[in-house]
């Protein structure tokens, strides 16, 4: 679930010389991109490790990172949502009910004011984005699966109406979410958040034009499936997420990740992909801008 915990602060320059391995403990500092990127899915009020907000864009900014798009996944996050792109210039955001959240709003009755609340969060005009949004077989069994699919779809339209971009979680459930879009029609910019398809389904995005966001999993070992799919995506296609403070990347798994991490992932994604990585990272922030827009505006 979601949290608006009151965030602890921590200092950017702490993380510079980091040596502390403990599993709950922020890795060190990354060195510096050459070309500045955007984290296009992260959650600064999710976790056990939650920082404060300035201080965790101040973190990523010296890296290399000039912004992020905060993700809502339930009301309470998503009001942070909207509260913090109005607090710091370098977030964009993102709002919707997660699929897993659907099924117990639907048993309560619930449900559909919760996206009523949502389609008017999105009004914001730094809220760029619906999501993330999809479908999860994963943690619902099949009594949740006709509130998800009612959701989704409900999504799918708040985005269209808005002229926004959406962003699909999607875990073991590609079949059926294919299956969905092509029934209702996509949004003009859809992302598939974290990535976790293949080559197949990354082939399916190119002939539609879908946008394939890989985060920290990209570089565990045994992802194998990822690297492929990388191999095949259209690089105008192509961005990069932290999904903060979940999927670390390699070799910090098990500690938490945050948008100061995402070089470390940028950098695997360029040597994946044969990029030098200015080239790279120009790659990733003129993607990232054709789906959210100037973070300037």
């Amino acid at each position: 679930m979601c949290t608006n915990d009151v965030p602890r602060p921590y200092r950017p320059e702490e993380l510079q010389d980091s040596e502390d391995t403990r599993p709950g403990a922020f890795a060190a500092a990354p060195e510096p991109l050459p070309v500045p990127v955007y984290d296009n899915h992260t959650h600064f009020d999710f976790g056990d490790s939650p920082v404060e907000l300035g201080a965790a864009l101040d973190a990523a900014e010296a890296v290399g990172v000039a912004g992020a798009v905060q993700v809502g996944c339930d009301l309470p996050s998503s009001r942070f949502t909207v509260a913090a792109v109005d607090a710091d210039p370098r977030l964009l955001g993102a709002v919707a009910i997660h699929p897993n959240d659907a099924p117990e709003l639907a048993v309560s009755g619930s449900l559909d004011a919760a996206l009523a609340e949502i389609a008017d969060m999105a009004a914001h005009p730094r809220i760029r984005a619906i999501g993330e949004t999809g479908l999860d077989y994963f943690r619902t069994g099949q009594d949740g699966v006709a509130a998800q699919h009612h959701s989704f779809r409900q999504h799918l339209d708040i985005a269209k109406q808005r002229e926004l971009a959406l962003q699909i979680h999607c875990r073991d459930a590609h079949v059926d979410v294919l299956k969905i879009l092509k029934e209702v029609g996509a949004p003009s910019r859809l992302v598939f958040h974290c990535f976790s398809g293949d080559a197949e389904l990354a082939r399916i995005c190119n002939e539609n034009g879908w946008y394939m966001s890989f985060s920290g999993t990209v570089t565990f070992k045994n992802a194998h499936n990822l690297r492929e799919a990388l191999a095949v995506a259209d690089p105008a296609l192509v961005m990069v997420e932290t999904d903060a403070p979940f999927l670390t990347p390699h070799p910090f798994r098990g500690r938490p990740n945050a948008s100061y991490m995402l070089p470390y992932t940028v950098r695997s994604m360029a040597r994946l992909m044969d990029l030098d990585l200015s080239v790279m990272g120009t790659l990733l922030r003129t993607n990232t801008e054709s789906v959210y827009g100037s973070w300037t505006d």
